[in-house]
């Protein structure tokens, strides 16, 4: 019974022991300490406001038609107000096709995204990979925007270290 306690303490203390093999990055800090990043950041920024003013102004389109479509529907026969309905719903999705070419999940935004953003992302998850294995870690934990991460010890802390490791 003994020996069942002690090799279970054991097997505890040893679990214990290699848990601690961590250490905590804020990614979100990298990333925003590279110029780059904030470089594409910015210019997607402005080009998702270029494609919001694009939609906004095929959506005005179909307002006015709907707007004008309203003021004269009474004086409309009803061939008349069944093509003028059929014009506003056609380009009604026609903007919304449009919307979602450009904001979509394949979307020229998202690719733009893609294009800028993973490269970046890729040094800087190689690097904390290189400073993980360089310090001997096991796990790495990011504590960007991270709702379950309660609380981190400033030793285990190394976000300062993969920042330099960058530059």
């Amino acid at each position: 019974m003994k020996q069942l306690i002690l090799t279970i303490a054991l097997v505890l203390s040893g679990i214990a022991a290699s848990a601690q093999n961590y250490i905590v990055v804020n990614s979100e800090k990298i990333f925003k300490s590279i110029a780059a990043y904030n470089t594409a950041i910015a210019e997607l920024d402005k080009l998702a406001e270029q494609y919001q003013a694009q939609v906004d102004e095929k959506y005005k389109e179909v307002e006015s038609l709907y707007n004008t479509y309203q003021n004269q529907k009474a004086s409309l026969n009803a061939a008349t107000r069944q093509s003028f309905e059929e014009v506003i719903l056609q380009k009604e999705e026609e903007a919304a096709k449009y919307q979602e070419s450009l904001f979509g999940n394949d979307g020229e935004l998202l690719k733009q995204r893609v294009a800028k953003i993973k490269p970046i992302q890729e040094r800087v998850f190689a690097a904390i990979k290189a400073y993980a294995q360089r310090v001997g870690a096991d796990l790495v934990l990011d504590s960007s925007n991270n709702p379950t991460l309660l609380y981190n010890a400033e030793r285990v802390e190394r976000t300062e270290a993969v920042i330099a490791e960058l530059k």
